[in-house]
Protein backbone atom coordinates (compact mmCIF):
# COMPACT_ATOMS: atom_id res chain seq x y z
CA UNK A 1 0.00 0.00 0.00
CA UNK A 2 1.14 3.54 -0.74
CA UNK A 3 0.25 4.64 2.78
CA UNK A 4 2.55 2.07 4.37
CA UNK A 5 5.42 2.85 1.98
CA UNK A 6 5.22 6.58 2.79
CA UNK A 7 5.03 5.94 6.54
CA UNK A 8 8.18 3.78 6.36
CA UNK A 9 10.12 6.10 4.05
CA UNK A 10 9.35 9.54 5.46
CA UNK A 11 10.08 10.73 9.01
CA UNK A 12 7.26 13.29 8.92
CA UNK A 13 4.22 12.70 11.10
CA UNK A 14 1.71 13.00 8.29
CA UNK A 15 -1.90 13.24 9.44
CA UNK A 16 -3.98 10.10 9.04
CA UNK A 17 -6.33 11.93 6.69
CA UNK A 18 -3.41 13.01 4.48
CA UNK A 19 -2.03 9.46 4.36
CA UNK A 20 -5.47 8.18 3.39
CA UNK A 21 -5.69 10.73 0.55
CA UNK A 22 -2.18 9.85 -0.64
CA UNK A 23 -3.16 6.20 -0.62
CA UNK A 24 -6.35 6.87 -2.57
CA UNK A 25 -5.07 9.42 -5.10
CA UNK A 26 -1.38 8.61 -5.50
CA UNK A 27 0.02 6.15 -8.00
CA UNK A 28 3.10 3.96 -7.61
CA UNK A 29 5.64 4.20 -10.42
CA UNK A 30 8.53 1.75 -10.81
CA UNK A 31 11.53 2.96 -12.79
CA UNK A 32 14.79 1.59 -14.11
CA UNK A 33 18.23 3.20 -14.19
CA UNK A 34 18.44 5.46 -17.23
CA UNK A 35 14.68 6.13 -17.50
CA UNK A 36 13.81 9.75 -18.28
CA UNK A 37 11.21 10.61 -15.64
CA UNK A 38 10.78 14.33 -16.38
CA UNK A 39 11.70 15.98 -19.66
CA UNK A 40 12.68 19.58 -20.36
CA UNK A 41 9.69 21.81 -21.21
CA UNK A 42 7.24 19.12 -20.14
CA UNK A 43 4.10 20.21 -18.31
CA UNK A 44 4.08 18.45 -14.96
CA UNK A 45 0.93 16.51 -14.06
CA UNK A 46 2.06 15.21 -10.71
CA UNK A 47 4.66 15.64 -7.98
CA UNK A 48 7.01 12.69 -7.40
CA UNK A 49 7.78 11.49 -3.89
CA UNK A 50 10.74 9.13 -3.93
CA UNK A 51 10.34 5.82 -2.07
CA UNK A 52 13.47 3.98 -3.21
CA UNK A 53 16.32 4.57 -5.64
CA UNK A 54 18.06 7.72 -6.82
CA UNK A 55 17.31 10.32 -9.51
CA UNK A 56 19.69 12.88 -11.00
CA UNK A 57 18.42 16.38 -11.80
CA UNK A 58 20.02 18.04 -14.83
CA UNK A 59 19.77 21.60 -16.13
CA UNK A 60 20.31 22.62 -19.74
CA UNK A 61 22.93 25.33 -20.29
CA UNK A 62 23.01 28.06 -22.92
CA UNK A 63 25.08 25.93 -25.31
CA UNK A 64 22.48 23.15 -25.19
CA UNK A 65 24.69 21.00 -22.99
CA UNK A 66 23.59 19.83 -19.55
CA UNK A 67 25.00 19.95 -16.07
CA UNK A 68 24.18 17.92 -13.00
CA UNK A 69 22.48 19.97 -10.27
CA UNK A 70 21.89 17.38 -7.56
CA UNK A 71 20.68 13.87 -6.78
CA UNK A 72 17.37 12.91 -5.21
CA UNK A 73 17.45 9.91 -2.89
CA UNK A 74 15.00 7.94 -0.77
CA UNK A 75 12.70 10.31 1.10
CA UNK A 76 13.29 13.29 -1.23
CA UNK A 77 11.17 15.27 -3.62
CA UNK A 78 12.20 17.87 -6.19
CA UNK A 79 11.75 21.61 -5.54
CA UNK A 80 11.88 22.37 -9.27
CA UNK A 81 9.01 19.96 -9.87
CA UNK A 82 7.01 21.47 -7.02
CA UNK A 83 7.46 24.96 -8.46
CA UNK A 84 6.19 23.77 -11.84
CA UNK A 85 3.24 22.00 -10.23
CA UNK A 86 2.16 25.03 -8.24
CA UNK A 87 2.70 27.47 -11.08
CA UNK A 88 1.44 25.28 -13.95
CA UNK A 89 4.74 25.91 -15.72
CA UNK A 90 6.89 23.87 -18.05
CA UNK A 91 9.74 21.90 -16.52
CA UNK A 92 13.13 23.62 -16.48
CA UNK A 93 14.99 20.43 -15.62
CA UNK A 94 15.45 16.86 -16.84
CA UNK A 95 15.12 14.05 -14.29
CA UNK A 96 16.83 10.75 -15.12
CA UNK A 97 16.89 7.66 -12.91
CA UNK A 98 20.38 6.98 -11.58
CA UNK A 99 19.33 3.61 -10.14
CA UNK A 100 16.27 1.38 -10.21
CA UNK A 101 13.60 2.56 -7.79
CA UNK A 102 10.03 3.47 -7.03
CA UNK A 103 8.14 6.70 -6.46
CA UNK A 104 4.64 7.87 -5.63
CA UNK A 105 3.13 10.38 -8.03
CA UNK A 106 0.79 12.88 -6.33
CA UNK A 107 -1.70 14.70 -8.60
CA UNK A 108 -1.05 18.44 -8.82
CA UNK A 109 -4.76 19.15 -8.25
CA UNK A 110 -4.21 18.43 -4.53
CA UNK A 111 -1.09 20.54 -3.98
CA UNK A 112 -2.70 23.84 -2.99
CA UNK A 113 -5.49 22.18 -1.05
CA UNK A 114 -3.10 20.12 1.08
CA UNK A 115 -0.93 23.15 1.86
CA UNK A 116 -3.81 24.75 3.73
CA UNK A 117 -5.47 21.57 4.94
CA UNK A 118 -2.55 19.65 6.45
CA UNK A 119 0.21 21.32 8.53
CA UNK A 120 2.49 18.29 8.08
CA UNK A 121 2.29 18.60 4.29
CA UNK A 122 3.09 22.31 4.50
CA UNK A 123 6.15 21.55 6.65
CA UNK A 124 7.23 18.80 4.27
CA UNK A 125 7.01 21.12 1.24
CA UNK A 126 8.88 23.97 2.95
CA UNK A 127 11.59 21.65 4.28
CA UNK A 128 11.99 20.11 0.83
CA UNK A 129 12.36 23.56 -0.73
CA UNK A 130 15.03 24.47 1.81
CA UNK A 131 16.95 21.22 1.29
CA UNK A 132 16.95 21.54 -2.49
CA UNK A 133 17.89 25.23 -2.23
CA UNK A 134 20.91 24.31 -0.11
CA UNK A 135 21.88 21.71 -2.70
CA UNK A 136 21.50 24.28 -5.48
CA UNK A 137 23.82 26.65 -3.59
CA UNK A 138 26.31 23.83 -3.16
CA UNK A 139 26.16 23.11 -6.90
CA UNK A 140 26.72 26.80 -7.70
CA UNK A 141 29.65 26.98 -5.25
CA UNK A 142 31.11 23.85 -6.81
CA UNK A 143 30.93 25.40 -10.28
CA UNK A 144 32.16 28.83 -9.24
CA UNK A 145 34.92 28.04 -6.78
CA UNK A 146 36.18 24.51 -7.47
CA UNK A 147 38.41 23.45 -10.33
CA UNK A 148 37.50 20.40 -12.42
CA UNK A 149 39.73 18.17 -10.31
CA UNK A 150 37.73 18.98 -7.17
CA UNK A 151 34.43 18.75 -9.05
CA UNK A 152 35.13 15.28 -10.39
CA UNK A 153 36.18 14.05 -6.94
CA UNK A 154 32.93 15.30 -5.42
CA UNK A 155 30.92 13.81 -8.26
CA UNK A 156 32.51 10.38 -7.88
CA UNK A 157 32.03 10.36 -4.12
CA UNK A 158 28.38 11.40 -4.50
CA UNK A 159 27.64 8.68 -7.06
CA UNK A 160 29.44 6.03 -5.00
CA UNK A 161 27.49 7.08 -1.90
CA UNK A 162 24.18 6.79 -3.73
CA UNK A 163 25.09 3.23 -4.66
CA UNK A 164 26.14 2.46 -1.07
CA UNK A 165 29.69 1.54 -1.95
CA UNK A 166 32.93 2.72 -3.51
CA UNK A 167 32.30 1.72 -7.13
CA UNK A 168 31.09 4.04 -9.90
CA UNK A 169 29.84 2.31 -13.05
CA UNK A 170 30.11 5.08 -15.63
CA UNK A 171 31.88 5.63 -18.91
CA UNK A 172 34.19 8.60 -19.26
CA UNK A 173 31.71 10.08 -21.74
CA UNK A 174 28.83 9.81 -19.27
CA UNK A 175 30.84 11.59 -16.59
CA UNK A 176 31.87 14.29 -19.06
CA UNK A 177 28.24 14.83 -20.07
CA UNK A 178 27.05 15.27 -16.50
CA UNK A 179 29.91 17.62 -15.61
CA UNK A 180 29.50 19.54 -18.89
CA UNK A 181 33.02 19.03 -20.15
CA UNK A 182 34.82 16.86 -22.71
CA UNK A 183 35.65 13.17 -22.50
CA UNK A 184 39.33 13.97 -23.09
CA UNK A 185 39.41 16.22 -20.01
CA UNK A 186 37.70 13.59 -17.85
CA UNK A 187 40.00 10.79 -19.03
CA UNK A 188 43.07 12.89 -18.27
CA UNK A 189 41.84 13.83 -14.80
CA UNK A 190 40.86 10.25 -13.96
CA UNK A 191 44.32 9.02 -14.91
CA UNK A 192 45.84 11.73 -12.70
CA UNK A 193 43.61 10.70 -9.78
CA UNK A 194 44.63 7.09 -10.31
CA UNK A 195 48.31 8.10 -10.08
CA UNK A 196 47.44 9.94 -6.85
CA UNK A 197 45.99 6.67 -5.52
CA UNK A 198 42.50 8.16 -5.17
CA UNK A 199 40.91 5.54 -7.44
CA UNK A 200 41.46 2.53 -9.69
CA UNK A 201 40.29 2.60 -13.32
CA UNK A 202 38.70 -0.42 -14.95
CA UNK A 203 36.58 -0.74 -18.10
CA UNK A 204 33.43 1.37 -17.52
CA UNK A 205 34.03 1.07 -13.77
CA UNK A 206 35.87 3.20 -11.23
CA UNK A 207 36.80 2.01 -7.75
CA UNK A 208 37.39 4.74 -5.16
CA UNK A 209 40.02 3.87 -2.56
Amino acid sequence: MIKEKIEITYPYQFEEGLLDEMNELGSLVDFKAGDVLIELNQYIKGMPILITGAIKILREDFDEGEILLYFLEKGDTCAMTMACCLGDKQSKIRAIAETDGQLVMIPITKMDEWLTKYPSWRKFIFDSYNNRFDEMLSAIDNLAFNDMNARIKKYLLDVASINNGNIVIKTHQEIAYELNTSRVVISRLLKTLEKENFLVLNRNEITIK
